[in-house]
C-alpha cells in the first residue's frame, strides 16, 4: 500500500483537519469580539454571533453524515474544508455585521462536516479493536489546538491587525484542502451498507452513547461561565483562571492517547461509563475549592474524568453501529455531533439559571446524580446483533 492511500496518512490528515477547525474556533475567542465592536455590535449581538455557530452545527451534522455514507468521505470533507477557508476569508474582510454572521454560520457548518466525516472515515478503515488508539491520537491534536488557538489569535492580532489571524486559518484550511484532494481514501475494512437514518437512531447502544455525549458536553459547557464567576468570588483573577484551564488542557492532551488504548483493551462502553462515574464524583468536589491551589487540583480531576468520557465515547459510537450489523458511520457520527451541540447549547443556559438561584456548590451537587444516572443507563445497555437491527430496518 502506497503512502497516498495509507491508513496512517488518512489519520494524520483527519487530525490536521480537526486541528485546523479547532484553531479557527479558538482564534475567534480573543479576536471576534474586537472585530464585532468595531462594526458597532452590542454585547448582546456579540453573544448571538458566537451562539450562531451552533445553529449550523446542529442542522448540518446529521444530513452531511448521511450524505457521506452514500457518496463517500472525500468529497464532503474537502467541501467542509473549502467552507472553512471561505468562512475565514469572510471574517477577515467582513465590513458589516450580516457578513460576520454569515461567516460564523458557514464556520459552524464546516465544523460539522469536518468532525462527522473525519471520524466516519476513521471508522471505515479501522475496526473496533483499533479505533480507540486512533481516536486518542486525533483528540490529542485537537486538545493541543485548544491550548494554542487563543494565543495564536491574540499574537497575530497584535502584530498584523484584525485580519491576519483569519488569513492564517484560511491558509491552513487551503493546505488541508490540497492534501485531502491528493489523498486516495484507503479501502474500507468491511463492505459498506447504506440504511435509513431511523434504523441507526433505533439502536439502543447508539442512543445511550448519544445520551452520554449530551451529559458530558453539557457538563463541560455548564462549567465555562459559572466556574469563572465562582473563582472570582474567591479572589482568583482571570490570569489564574486561564492557568487552571490550561493545566487541564495539557493533561487532556497527554492522556487522550492513553484513554484511547484503554478503550481498545477494556472496551469503549466500559471506559465511557467509568468516565461518567468519575465525573459525577469529581464535579461536586469543585464546590470545596477555597483558593487557587485547591481550585487547580480539583478542576484537573474533574477535567480528567471528562476526558475519560470523550475519547472512548467516540470509539463507542462506531462500535455500537458496527455491532448492530450496519456501517452507516456518517449517520452515527452525525448523531454524535448533534448530541455534542445540544449539550453546548443547553449546558450554559441551565448552569447560569441554577447558579443564580442555588449557588455553585449546590448546583454541582444537583448535577452529579444526572451524570450518575446516565452512567447507569450506559452500563445496562447492550449492543444489538446484526439480525435484529436489520430486521427493524
Amino acid at each position: 500500500m502506497s503512502l497516498r492511500n495509507s491508513r496512517a496518512l488518512a489519520v494524520a490528515l483527519v487530525t490536521f483537519a480537526t486541528f485546523t477547525d479547532i484553531v479557527a474556533y479558538a482564534i475567534a475567542i480573543p479576536v471576534l469580539p474586537a472585530l464585532s465592536r468595531k462594526l458597532g455590535a452590542s454585547p448582546t449581538m456579540i453573544g448571538l454571533l458566537f451562539g450562531s455557530f451552533g445553529v449550523t452545527l446542529l442542522t448540518v451534522s446529521m444530513p452531511m453524515g448521511a450524505i457521506s455514507d452514500r457518496v463517500g468521505r472525500k468529497g464532503p470533507i474537502v467541501g467542509g474544508l473549502v467552507a472553512l477557508f471561505g468562512a475565514s476569508l469572510l471574517f477577515a474582510f467582513a465590513d458589516s455585521l450580516p457578513w460576520l454572521f454569515a461567516a460564523r454560520l458557514v464556520q459552524g457548518a464546516a465544523d460539522a462536516v469536518t468532525w462527522v466525516v473525519g471520524f466516519a472515515l476513521i471508522a471505515d478503515v479501522y475496526d473496533s479493536s483499533e479505533r480507540g488508539k486512533v481516536t486518542g491520537i486525533v483528540m490529542m491534536g485537537t486538545s493541543f489546538a485548544v491550548m494554542i488557538g487563543p494565543t495564536i489569535g491574540g499574537w497575530l492580532y497584535e502584530i498584523g491587525g484584525i485580519r491576519l489571524p483569519f488569513i492564517f486559518v484560511a491558509v491552513m484550511a487551503a493546505i488541508a484542502v490540497g492534501l485531502f484532494a491528493w489523498l486516495q481514501i484507503p479501502p474500507r475494512h468491511g463492505d459498506a451498507e447504506h440504511v435509513p437514518i431511523g434504523v441507526v437512531l433505533r439502536i439502543p447502544a447508539v442512543g445511550a452513547c448519544a445520551l452520554a455525549v449530551v451529559a458530558i458536553s453539557s457538563t463541560i459547557s455548564m462549567m465555562e461561565p459559572i466556574l469563572s464567576l465562582y473563582l472570582a468570588g474567591l479572589g482568583i483573577g482571570p490570569a489564574r483562571v486561564g492557568t487552571i484551564y490550561g493545566a487541564a488542557a495539557v493533561g487532556g492532551t497527554l492522556m487522550h492517547p492513553i484513554y484511547g488504548r484503554m478503550a481498545d483493551r477494556f472496551g469503549a462502553r466500559r471506559m465511557t461509563t467509568i468516565g461518567l462515574a468519575m465525573t459525577a464524583c469529581f464535579v461536586p468536589c469543585l464546590g470545596f475549592a477555597r483558593g487557587y491551589p485547591s481550585a487547580l487540583g480539583l478542576f484537573f480531576l474533574a477535567a480528567a474524568g471528562a476526558a475519560v468520557v470523550i475519547t472512548p465515547s467516540l470509539s463507542y459510537m462506531g462500535e455500537a453501529t458496527s455491532d448492530a450489523g450496519i456501517r452507516s458511520f456518517g449517520v452515527a457520527y452525525g448523531l454524535y455531533n448533534l448530541a455534542w451541540g445540544a449539550g453546548l447549547l443547553g449546558g450554559p443556559a441551565l448552569g447560569g439559571f441554577l447558579f443564580e438561584r442555588v449557588g455553585f456548590a449546590r448546583l454541582l451537587l444537583a448535577w452529579s446524580p444526572f451524570l450518575a444516572l446516565v452512567s447507569v443507563a450506559l452500563a445496562t445497555v447492550r449492543s444489538e446483533g446484526p439480525r435484529r437491527a436489520k430486521a427493524e430496518g
